[in-house]
């Protein structure tokens, strides 16, 4: 038996990381426990193991008396003597057993006690390894998928990529290399539960950390940030050094920082801004490429209503409206988008909506007056019903419109 334990110490020590003196305490502690729940309960026990051979003793603790009346907890003068000279009366002396006569049960127990504590300590250290990575990358390889949840190997351990962390469109298969940020160490029935996530907008910060020396040393410095996965990604920067372009040392030269982050999100779009203090400005920036024509803050409601010309309206909100709501974080306002009016300055398209809407008559037929001359309701003055029917009007419009000039 001494060989097993000396093997299990040596194992745990080399391949987990356990000392030998806790795993001397636990198989101590667990054959203690299973031995005075089976043959030998009702005795006190005294068990030690030796860290070098593995070789385990086991003693019974008696209390000396001059009557015996509990022959497991209690042992007679005269034979307490013969073990231990001078022993007096009410001392406890030790009296060494076979550890085998602890029984084979309590072996098995203790095995099973072992295991559980193994066990206990592998998830404890799990948890020390790991606490302190909570908020940074880390690079696993894809083990297998179960519904929608990845499982990642991370080496020392296994960690969860739920399906709602995951960004919609990324497809991994097992044995694939994955970096995600590892959000949070949750406790479970089985142990300490390693949380990821590729899809919280901190991902991109720390991406950007990593990337950008000067976000790191806090030259540039991140003031607010927004992502829809897999869609975009808007980054406010700002910096105190003048020599410093923030923007431009996010990007990096050609793009170089800025194209790994986007590989690492797999073409994800990544709209870097400088941060202004005006929320006039900053929201300029942030909807960009769309450009506002008007932008009216509501301070009491923290509502911002940005007027855009019909051809801008489309960009501005973005597809499903996540621009807008992209936008609308990165801003810390409610966000709407309206469209402006807009008047034409064209004399012949001013012209034809005023025909139309004097004269309640469609525009192809305001279309058709305005070619032979008639560009306003004043223009009929003189005109007869044979001159509209040489224009190619029929007998029954020509009437029409005459009627309407005469109303």
């Amino acid at each position: 038996m001494s060989s097993e334990i000396l093997s299990v110490l040596e194992y745990m020590e080399k391949e987990k990381g356990i000392s030998r003196a806790d795993m001397i305490s636990a198989i101590v502690n667990a054959i203690k426990t299973a031995a005075l729940k089976g043959v030998n309960s009702g005795q006190e026990i005294k068990i030690e193991i030796n860290p070098k051979n593995g070789q385990l003793k086991a003693w019974s603790v008696l209390k000396v008396v001059d009557s015996v009346s509990n022959p497991r907890a209690e042992i007679h003068i005269e034979k307490a003597q013969s073990l231990k000279p001078g022993a007096v009366m009410g001392e406890l002396i030790e009296k060494e057993i076979d550890p085998a006569t602890l029984g084979r049960i309590a072996a098995q127990t203790a095995r099973q006690a072992v295991m559980q504590k193994l066990r206990q300590f592998e998830k404890d250290r799990i948890y020390d390894d790991f606490k302190d990575m909570v908020g940074n990358i880390v690079t696993g390889t894809v083990r297998r998928k179960e519904r929608n949840d990845i499982f990642v190997d991370l080496g020392k351990a296994e960690a969860l990529l739920p399906g709602k962390e995951q960004v919609p469109g990324e497809e991994y298969q097992a044995g694939d290399r994955i970096r995600c940020l590892l959000t949070s160490i949750d406790s479970s029935p089985r142990g300490p539960e390693i949380i990821l996530s590729r899809a919280s907008p901190k991902f991109v910060r720390r991406l950007f950390e990593v990337e950008v020396t000067e976000i790191s040393d806090g030259t540039v410095k991140i003031e607010a940030f927004a992502r829809e996965p897999g869609y975009r990604t808007k980054i406010a920067v700002s910096t105190k050094d003048p020599k410093v372009d923030p923007v431009g040392a996010c990007v990096g030269a050609r793009g170089a920082r800025v194209k790994t982050i986007v590989r690492e999100l797999n073409g994800e779009k990544i709209d870097i801004i400088k941060h202004y203090a005006d929320v006039k400005e900053m929201t300029k920036e942030a909807l960009k490429p769309a450009e506002p024509k008007d932008i009216i803050l509501d301070e009491k409601n923290h509502r911002i209503v940005v007027k855009v010309i019909p051809d801008q309206l489309a960009v501005a909100i973005g597809k499903g409206g996540k621009n807008v709501r992209l936008t609308s974080r990165l801003l810390g306002w409610r966000l709407e988008v309206e469209e402006l009016k807009v008047v034409s300055s064209d004399p012949r398209e001013v012209a034809l909506s005023s025909m139309v809407t004097t004269l309640g008559i469609d525009r192809p037929t305001a279309e058709r007056l305005f070619g032979i001359g008639i560009n306003s309701p004043a223009a009929f003055e003189g005109v007869e019903l044979n001159d509209l029917q040489e224009a190619g009007f029929s007998e029954e419009e020509a009437q029409a419109l005459l009627a309407r000039i005469v109303r």
